[in-house]
């Protein structure tokens, strides 16, 4: 008798990739162990985008680190709403971004901003190891002035151009925002960092760079601080981030 269930030649690769591959299968259909996997999956990626960011405990820990935080949100009121208007996740609310422009000291190099994005999980997890990797890597920096930053910002219900309506409140020529990206079925905690020159109206993908995959298995925290910390020193030096910088830190990094 056939065994019910037939077994993927290339199943031995599996123990390299986290990726769906070499499934098998079941007369026609998938075996039921993948099924239930695939299910457990999607809903780890579901919950990453609903679960709600708390802030209130991030602030702690961030002001635990030395960095206390601003809090703020953008114009989404709900969940629902910005899942469904993601142009509402893009500004502030007018009483935060007046807020930040108040506590404003002025022009400074860089301001930083953790936002929930679609993985609330990925910045409760990740994102205050990048940043502590981030200022540990700045500081060592050979021969770079030491940089003014804008007091740290943790917003909620927040997309990516978020970073520009925060970066313009606070005069700051580089925002950096760390935020949860869009979960797949292999990683529902990777988190992205995304880096403007000029922040402010009218920046578009094309003006930003970013790091992706920011999480244990994918680019570790303690990896992405110092490839970071290279793109704020050469779009400070260079004026400008986006498709014009090339990420060239693996290069430069190599001996001789």
């Amino acid at each position: 008798m056939n065994e019910p269930v037939v077994q993927d030649p290339w199943s031995e690769l599996r123990r390299h990739t986290p990726a769906r591959i070499a499934l098998g299968r079941a007369g026609n259909s998938l075996p039921t162990a993948e099924l239930l996997r695939f299910s457990a999956a999607h809903a780890r990626a579901r919950d990453a985008v609903h679960v709600p960011l708390d802030a209130e405990a991030l602030a702690q820990a961030a002001a635990q680190a030395g960095w206390p935080p601003i809090l703020v949100a953008s114009e989404a009121p709900t969940r629902v709403d910005y899942l469904r208007r993601p142009d509402l996740g893009r500004r502030l609310r007018a009483e935060d971004r007046q807020h930040l422009r108040d506590v404003s000291s002025g022009p400074v190099d860089l301001a930083v901003v953790l936002g929930d994005g679609l993985s609330a999980l990925a910045v409760q997890s990740h994102a205050l190891a990048v940043l502590a990797s981030l200022h540990r890597a700045l500081a060592a920096s050979p021969g770079a002035a030491p940089l003014a930053c804008a007091p740290l910002v943790v917003a909620t219900q927040a997309r990516v151009a978020l970073a520009d309506d925060v970066g313009a409140a606070l005069q700051a020529r580089l925002a950096l925002i760390l935020i949860g990206e869009r979960p797949g079925l292999s990683a529902a905690d990777s988190l992205g960092a995304y880096l403007t020159h000029g922040p402010g109206p009218g920046r578009t993908d094309a003006d930003r760079n970013c790091v992706s995959n920011i999480r244990p298995e994918g680019l570790a925290p303690d990896a992405a601080g110092p490839r970071l910390a290279w793109l704020v020193r050469q779009a400070l030096r260079r004026g400008l981030t986006g498709i014009g910088l090339k990420d060239n830190s693996a290069i430069e990094s190599l001996p001789g």
